[in-house]
C-alpha cells in the first residue's frame, strides 16, 4: 500500500494542529511499513505509539476548542471518543494474536483525512477568530498557559 502523502489541503492553518496531524500521518505510514515487513514487534510499537499520541492529540485539540468557546464541542469529543472506542478494540485484538493491521491502516487512513476535512475544519474558524486574543493575553492566566497546564496535568 501506498504512504499517506500529507498535502497543503489538509492545513488547518493552526500550526501546532497541523504539526500533530502529520505525525499521526507519520504513524500510519510506519504501521504500513511494519505491516510489510510482518514485524509483529514493530507493528505492536507502531500502534501503542500511535494510540497514545492520538489521544494527547484530542485532548489537546478539544482544549483549543474548549477555550475559544467552540458551540460544537461536545459533538467533536464524541466523535474522538466513537473513533478511540473502534481503535482500541482493534488494539484489543492485535495483543490477542489477530492480524489487524491491514484493516487497521485502512481505517486510520480514511478516517483522518476525513475528519481533517470535514470535522476539523469546522472548528478552526471558531479557534483562529480567538487565537489573537488569546495568544495577547499575558501571564499565569493566558490561553497559552491555561492549555497546556490542564493538557500536562497530572492525573
Amino acid at each position: 500500500m501506498a504512504h499517506l502523502i500529507w498535502n497543503n489541503t489538509l492545513n488547518t492553518g493552526i500550526d501546532v494542529i497541523d504539526g500533530q496531524h502529520r505525525r499521526i500521518v507519520e504513524f500510519i505510514n510506519q504501521l504500513d511499513d511494519a505491516r510489510l515487513t510482518g514485524n509483529r514487534a514493530a507493528m505492536g510499537e507502531v500502534i501503542d505509539g500511535m494510540v497514545d499520541y492520538t489521544l494527547s492529540h484530542f485532548v489537546f485539540e478539544e482544549c483549543l476548542m474548549e477555550d475559544a468557546g467552540y458551540e460544537f464541542l461536545r459533538a467533536h469529543k464524541k466523535v474522538h471518543e466513537i473513533f478511540i472506542r473502534r481503535v482500541a478494540e482493534m488494539q484489543t485484538q492485535f495483543r490477542a494474536g489477530q492480524d489487524v493491521s491491514l484493516e487497521l491502516h485502512n481505517l486510520l487512513s480514511r478516517w483522518l483525512f476525513n475528519h481533517i476535512r470535514n470535522d476539523d475544519a469546522v472548528y478552526v474558524g471558531a479557534v483562529k477568530a480567538k487565537m489573537t486574543d488569546l495568544v495577547q493575553e499575558k501571564g499565569q492566566d493566558g490561553w497559552l498557559t491555561r492549555s497546556l497546564a490542564r493538557f500536562f496535568r497530572s492525573a
